[in-house]
């Protein structure tokens, strides 16, 4: 018995820890935009989720410059180039404008979905002659992973196994509710396809009722043709 429990033990910390690795927040993505162009991404966000993001133009090479403060030690800031500038635009899946930033280097933002759906992030660049590339930076989070553990930790003065449990138990509830938002999904998807087969099934009757009245219609007519010729 001991053994089987063990046995079971292992297999929960297995699969836990898998869960946690393969939903684990990803990297910032970099992209690099031409002036006068547009990038958008998109992301399936339900609803009630959390969702924060950030981003910052890169600092091209060779291409920016340094200021410092006189009055203070701080580090030196790049100055960047006014072609290297981004605007963004964050909407709702039905349009609603939740973020706007215009030609700035760096920003962020947050919100709670309240639509399910695919939110769009679209960057563009302002023109400029000539061309420029502007590199880019976008780190974009919702659900667990855009919860600050960090702070979490600070807050409650909890030693990292604990942070790693309190994740753990929000992915497996994150998890848990994206099972039943699936469900509801498939039951919506099975419950159109029932409506759409008993539909077919109905066109289809309806057409082969047509195509015996038509053909009844024919042989009535062929054979009063017949009858007046007197063919019969």
């Amino acid at each position: 018995m001991a053994a089987r429990s063990l046995h079971h033990l292992l297999l929960l910390l297995f699969l836990a820890g898998f869960l946690s690795l393969s939903l684990s927040p990803a990297a910032a993505l970099r992209f690099d935009l031409q002036s006068g162009h547009t990038k958008c991404i998109s992301d399936d966000i339900k609803v009630g989720a959390m969702a924060v993001g950030k981003y910052h133009v890169v600092v091209p090479e060779g291409g920016g410059s340094t200021s410092s403060s006189s009055s203070s030690s701080s580090s030196a800031q790049p100055l960047l180039p006014e072609s290297h500038r981004v605007s963004l635009r964050v909407t709702s899946p039905y349009g609603n404008s939740l973020h706007y930033s215009e030609n700035v280097q760096s920003g962020n933002f947050a919100f709670t979905a309240s639509e399910a759906g695919d939110y769009l992030a679209c960057f563009w660049a302002p023109d400029h002659r000539p061309t420029a590339t502007v590199g880019f930076e976008f780190d974009w989070r919702s659900g667990v992973s855009a919860r600050d553990w960090t702070n979490v930790a600070k807050k409650g003065q909890v030693d990292m196994m604990e942070v790693e449990l309190k994740k753990l138990e929000d992915t497996i509830n994150s998890i848990h509710e994206e099972m039943f938002y699936l469900r509801a999904r498939e039951e919506e998807m099975q419950e159109l396809n029932r409506r759409t087969n008993s539909r077919m099934a109905w066109l289809g009757f309806f057409s082969l009722a047509i195509c015996l009245s038509v053909a009844g219609l024919q042989l009535w007519h062929l054979k009063n043709f017949l009858e007046r010729k007197k063919l019969l």
